[in-house]
């Protein structure tokens, strides 16, 4: 085990040998040379010549770049630095976005990995880098799929110079997102000179009690005559990780209600799975960015961009699986029951019984996920007198897969019968009572269970292709402009699974003492009352793999769940629009804004495999199939989509420190590739079917925003804005009528369109340094932000009715930053808060859950040593908080989550 001795040890290592590779350098380097300061209008206000490739300036310095991005731009963002995103405690993007108003994320596991804007979530945002959009690796890691979330750990945060997130859109914005536009801009040679920067930091984790190490080195030269540059970086990043969790699956209504489970009265929920279990990660990712600018006059540039990330997460889960709600089956005979003089309830809640018959199941989970991305951007800009010509075009993959079926998701499993005492009464915030007889130590109480390999391989390709044309004018007219954009998508989904069922029965010894070992963690959950089991068996994945895993198995061919399992869907997007900028004075208040319009046209195609019964049909060799057998039927649905989406933004110069903004926006986001999947099975007795819904509309939405900034001195900003989003083809579960082929018209329950929702809101923000204060105090500043977001909506999961939520909207969120930045010496505190959300809907019989508010603490300490070597230590969840969920009532138990605190040291040299 690494002790805080090794901790310090590995922390001296770093800084040695940065320092001696700074002062090597500093003995023979030569000067910088210039650098030329970028053109784009959202960046003028931050790109500086010279500016370093990772964070090299003081904080205020950032602070006031994104105050000024913010107060010249045409339309509502607000922009985080390169100073920021490398002075935080940030081991990737989204855990620098979470300091903007508005802004929230999830962190599984410690790590930042989905962001949602205004209370929408990660779905409702349309993330692009450099201006583009991005293909999008999906979740493999179990059974599920996600579809349109981008995965932020995929962008190592030192490559990265600025992010906009756009809240009010202009018509030349690539569409597909209801709450924000997420522009992650790369570093350019001719916005940062001759420089190398070498960044060498340690991780440590407090569950694991492990260092790993991190490497980051960018380079960029620049031409004497600074018309050519290219910059070059590579990145080496690791992590590993322990989650100790308590989960909880739901609450379900009437599960004891007849005769043979224990005949209660109806109404009454009582919870389903439970699982107290250790996770593990081994987090390994390695990037490379490449950019070349070629700027020959001031009216001619090219740029090329490209990134490529690899990353591996090693996953080994060690779990008992408690079900009180088993049912009848191979390996529970008679299923659970309840003993009706055990229930102790309150109201509608079992707080308190005894359950006989339940299954007990000794779980380990192993998968190697392996995240590919790599995307190729080629830009040409022309500016001619007041002629401006660009034309862009971006190829992106992702590739989300287990290299080895030995690797997919492996399920070793071992099983014993036996009662259940629970006690809910403590509440969500401590672990329930969970008792029985029988011991889970002890391999001889054991018999095997069903072994599951179930690998996935999700692959998405993106085409961006698009042309502008724009011209200045003068008089109220500033500018008129048009263009073209064209977007292919395409996302190929395959999932089998390999699923091998021993007789009944068959003890756990029969595969050897070496395929079971105990739980190798004995403080799970340490600080965490309760009294749920903490010691129990779990298998060795190893011996499970060569006993059950043979050729035949291996080679035998697809089921028919595994067919329909896997879809392809294409998406085929062309657009066009018209903007005219505008500019007038109404007395001493100059106005200015956009306004325009954006037509879509989106042909989908979602392809996959239905199951239906035969009839009249012959396989392969002709041999008739009996009718109503299920089999396997490919099938296309086709479906067009075609929008017109207005925006119009207003800005007023209200004094020489006060802007005010107004706008007005149509917006869409697509539905999730995953919910329009043709992932269908047919009923083979009846007109009915269940899956996916590929008739499913794009959610749409009319937005409207206005804002008061009072910028009352350097880096000063007070501001406050209104917002309110109505959303129609609003997606909710539901049934609707469609036709299959060879079957005719059915009823399928999916999700449909037809759900009415309005989000409203308001945002405030406030920055400062505090420069009037007298030496040294004047180094201090602060800076913090609030959002409250509410809610009107009324739709169904089931027959279950959801009113005024939505999956992922936290009504509060706030975070509030304390810093000193003076000389040689930074540091800072933040502290990120975001109230409860729903997180699931339920349905008819299953209690929706929710995610507990939540905050983490977190903090950066860094002193420049010398002009090329700056020290730093970093921390994430200072505090050491833990992450809850808990169904519609705190009674009812969800989820515990406990990550513990990371720890980020090193050194960055600079030459």
């Amino acid at each position: 085990m690494v002790s805080y001795v090794g901790l310090l040890r590995a922390s001296a290592a770093l800084v040695t040998i940065a320092a001696l590779t700074a002062t090597a350098h500093a003995q023979g380097g030569t000067p910088a040379g210039p650098a030329t300061q970028a053109s784009d209008s959202a960046a003028a206000a931050t790109d500086q010549p010279g500016e370093d490739i990772v964070v090299n300036g003081t904080y205020a310095r950032s602070i006031d770049a994104a105050v000024e991005t913010k107060r010249r731009a045409a339309y509502g963002v607000d922009s985080i630095s390169s100073t920021d995103i490398g002075k935080f405690p940030t081991q990737n993007v989204a855990e620098a976005l979470q300091l903007i108003p508005g802004v929230a994320i999830t962190r599984p596991r410690g790590e930042g990995l989905y962001v949602s804007v205004r209370g929408l979530g990660p779905q409702f945002q349309n993330t692009l880098m450099n201006g583009r959009t991005i293909a999008l690796n999906d979740l493999i890691e179990n059974g599920g799929a996600n579809g349109r979330q981008f995965r932020f750990e995929m962008l190592p945060a030192e490559f990265t110079s600025r992010i906009d997130v756009v809240k009010t859109p202009t018509a030349d914005m690539s569409e597909g997102a209801l709450g924000g536009n997420i522009d992650v801009t790369t570093f350019r040679a001719l916005e940062v000179g001759n420089k190398t920067t070498l960044n060498l930091r340690g991780t440590y984790t407090t569950q694991t009690d492990k260092v790993r190490p991190n490497a980051t080195l960018l380079t960029s030269a620049v031409t004497d005559d600074g018309t050519f540059g290219l910059l070059a970086g590579a990145q080496y990043w690791a992590k590993s990780v322990r989650n100790d969790r308590f989960m909880g699956f739901g609450w379900i209504a009437d599960r004891y209600a007849t005769t043979a489970a224990g005949g209660l009265p109806k109404g009454l929920y009582s919870p389903t799975r439970t699982r107290p279990t250790v996770e593990t990660e081994d987090r390994e990712r390695v990037s490379g960015m490449i950019s070349a600018q070629w700027h020959p006059t001031a009216e001619l540039e090219t740029t090329l961009d490209v990134v490529a990330t690899r990353l591996d997460v090693a996953y080994d889960e060690f779990g008992l699986d408690i079900y009180p709600d088993d049912g009848k089956g191979t390996y529970n005979p008679l299923g659970s029951s309840i003993v009706p003089g055990s229930v102790v309830a309150d109201g509608d809640t079992i707080t308190k019984a005894t359950i006989n018959d339940v299954r007990f199941m000794a779980s380990r989970e192993y998968s190697l996920n392996r995240h590919d991305l790599l995307t190729v951007g080629l830009k040409q800009r022309w500016n001619p007198e007041r002629w401006h010509l660009s034309a862009d075009v971006n190829w992106s993959a992702a590739h989300s897969y287990h290299p080895d079926y030995r690797a997919g998701t492996v399920r070793s499993r071992a099983i014993f019968i036996a009662p259940l005492s629970y006690d809910a009464t403590g509440g969500y915030k401590v672990l329930p009572t969970l008792t029985t007889p029988v011991d889970a130590t002890d391999p001889a109480n054991y018999s095997l269970y069903t072994f599951n390999i179930a690998p996935k391989d999700s692959k998405d390709w993106d085409l961006y292709t698009r042309a502008d044309v724009a011209r200045d004018l003068d008089g109220f007219l500033s500018k008129l402009a048009a263009g073209g954009e064209y977007h292919r998508r395409r996302r190929d989904y395959f999932r089998r699974d390999f699923l091998v069922n021993p007789p009944a029965g068959t003890p756990l010894s029969v595969l050897g003492t070496g395929a079971y070992e105990q739980l190798p963690f004995d403080d799970f959950l340490k600080g965490v009352p309760g009294n749920t089991p903490r010691a129990f068996l779990v298998p060795v994945t190893s011996a499970y793999l060569d006993a059950f895993f043979t050729p035949a198995v291996e080679n035998a061919p697809l089921s028919l769940a595994d067919q329909r399992s896997s879809f392809t869907v294409t998406e085929r997007i062309a657009g066009g629009y018209v903007r005219a900028d505008y500019q007038f004075p109404v007395g001493a208040v100059a106005v200015s804004g956009n306004v325009g319009v954006r037509y879509v046209h989106t042909d989908q195609v979602a392809s996959g495999t239905l199951i239906v019964p035969a009839k009249n049909q012959t396989d392969k060799n002709g041999k008739p199939i009996p009718d109503g057998t299920s089999i396997a039927q490919a099938a296309s649905f086709p479906k067009t989509f075609n929008n017109w989406l207005p925006s119009f933004n207003l800005r007023a110069d209200l004094t020489t420190k006060l802007v005010g903004r107004l706008a007005a926006s149509r917006v869409l986001t697509r539905p999730n590739v995953t919910d329009v999947a043709p992932r269908i099975t047919v009923s083979t007795d009846a007109a009915t079917a269940s899956g996916g819904n590929p008739q499913l509309v794009p959610f749409l939405a009319t937005q409207f925003d206005g804002s008061l900034e009072w910028y009352f001195g350097p880096s000063g900003l007070l501001s406050g804005a209104l917002f309110y989003k109505a959303l129609d083809n609003y997606i909710t579960q539901n049934n609707v009528d469609i036709t299959i082929p060879g079957r005719g018209n059915v009823r399928l329950s999916t999700q449909i369109n037809g759900g009415d929702a309005k989000v409203y809101g308001a945002e405030f923000a406030y920055s400062q340094v505090f420069s009037f204060l007298p030496k040294p105090l004047d180094g201090l500043g602060a800076q913090a932000s609030y959002t409250h977001t509410s809610v009107q909506a009324d739709y169904k999961a089931g027959d279950r009715e959801i009113r005024d939520q939505l999956i992922g909207l936290s009504k509060n969120s706030f975070n509030l930053v304390g810093f000193y930045d003076m000389g040689p010496v930074s540091t800072r505190l933040s502290y990120v808060w975001r109230d409860r959300y729903l997180n699931g809907t339920g349905s008819t019989v299953q209690a929706p859950s929710y995610v507990a508010a939540f905050g983490s603490l977190d903090g950066n300490f860094s002193i420049k040593v010398t002009p090329q070597l700056t020290l730093s230590l970093e921390g994430i969840n200072l505090a050491g908080a833990r992450q809850n969920t808990y169904n519609d009532k705190e009674l009812r138990f969800g989820e515990v989550n406990y990550y513990g605190r990371t720890i980020l040291f090193g050194a960055r040299a600079e030459f």
